[in-house]
């Protein structure tokens, strides 16, 4: 795998405003010895203005629009230092935010666009990303039809988090431990790294007090991405209330604790309605653990998928009442059913009218 690794590494300014992720821009920022203290001040007004852009963009269109301008025939950002300072503004104002779906939506927004622009990049720069990640990577022979071979575990780590079959090493054409990859293929995977290195970095930010000019911003974030990224763990009480379950989500959840078979629609309402009260991805995954047909990677993957930490992002609710019935799902109807279209309504009304002296415990179902 030492074909082209002689490849020149360094990036031009223009790729690490295109690319802001990359080590190189990294060390280039460190250069720059900029300080959370100099955010605030006027002169850094445009850079905060286009962070606070990019996050809001991530949260409203699910997406990281560059500022781009036409010159000649061809578009290019306007203003490259611009670009590139604000990505970890942004990303420290995400943080800032403390809020675990803002994070998600933004690291994947900024991976999907990136994605998009490398579509149209050549396959030299596309191998030099790559290279960054410490992929062993390399151009094929010039009368292949595929344009990379990966090493299979550089494969595998991020081919795993999707679900299609082709992305299954079986379907793949393997020889001598690599995988033989268009560029279109290899740019998917990217998108599977540069997402995971983008939420690393908001576990190494260390601040403990951020300003009150940025801690206001963060709070704006905040109230956006309640109105836009639909239900947040804030809107239903800390710990997940069996009893303010819906008849027929409770029948489901006792039949998966017996280990009782469950129809798809019902694995699905349950999972949906679970993670959309607040239960953590990791606690739906324990719950089917002990099914005779439980596959860890699997559950892993469409439990995650589900509560929008997967695939494109999308947080998925549970069907509502009509379909549920329609599947032969709804079950034991009370009086709060008749008045509700939805399982979800349902518990917001009924965890209001229980008392309220509960322990401060997420992820703990609590019978009342």
């Amino acid at each position: 795998m030492n074909r082209n690794l002689s490849i020149e590494s360094v990036f031009t300014k223009s790729d690490l405003a295109k690319y802001p992720f990359l080590k190189e821009t990294a060390r280039y920022l460190s250069s720059l010895d900029l300080q959370i203290e100099d955010l605030t001040s006027s002169g850094m007004s445009q850079i905060l203005d286009r962070a606070m852009e990019r996050v809001t963009s991530a949260i409203v269109d699910f997406m990281v629009r560059p500022l781009i301008g036409v010159q000649g025939n061809k578009y290019i950002i306007k203003d490259l230092q611009k670009e590139i300072i604000s990505f970890p503004v942004a990303v420290m104002l995400v943080s800032a935010t403390d809020n675990s779906l803002i994070k998600k939506r933004y690291a994947l927004a900024e991976a999907k666009q990136v994605t998009s622009e490398l579509n149209s990049e050549s396959k030299e720069l596309v191998l030099k990303i790559a290279l960054d990640f410490g992929w062993r990577i390399a151009f094929t022979p010039s009368d292949s039809a595929f344009e990379f071979i990966l090493y299979f575990s550089d494969f595998l780590q991020n081919a795993s988090h999707l679900h299609d079959v082709k992305w299954k090493l079986i379907n793949s054409k393997l020889s001598e431990g690599n995988v033989y990859l268009n560029k279109h293929d290899v740019v998917r995977l990217l998108q599977e790294e540069i997402k995971r290195r983008i939420e690393k970095r908001f576990v190494t930010i260390s601040i403990d007090k951020y300003p009150p000019e940025i801690s206001e911003l963060a709070d704006k974030l905040k109230v956006l991405a309640a109105e836009n990224i639909g239900q947040t763990e804030t809107e239903f009480p800390k710990v997940v209330i069996q009893e303010a379950f819906p008849p027929c989500i409770n029948a489901l959840y006792n039949a998966a604790s017996k280990n009782h078979h469950l129809p798809h629609i019902g694995r699905f309402a349950l999972t949906a309605f679970l993670v959309n009260i607040g239960m953590s991805p990791e606690s739906v995954t324990e719950l089917f653990r002990s099914f005779s047909d439980y596959n860890e990677r699997l559950t892993q993957y469409q439990v995650e998928h589900i509560a929008g930490e997967r695939g494109s992002g999308t947080k998925y609710t549970c069907p509502q009442c009509s379909i549920l019935q329609t599947h032969n799902v709804c079950k034991n109807r009370d009086d709060i059913c008749k008045r509700i279209y939805h399982p979800l309504k349902y518990y917001k009304i009924k965890s209001e009218i229980l008392p309220q002296n509960l322990p401060e415990k997420p992820d703990q179902v609590t019978k009342k």
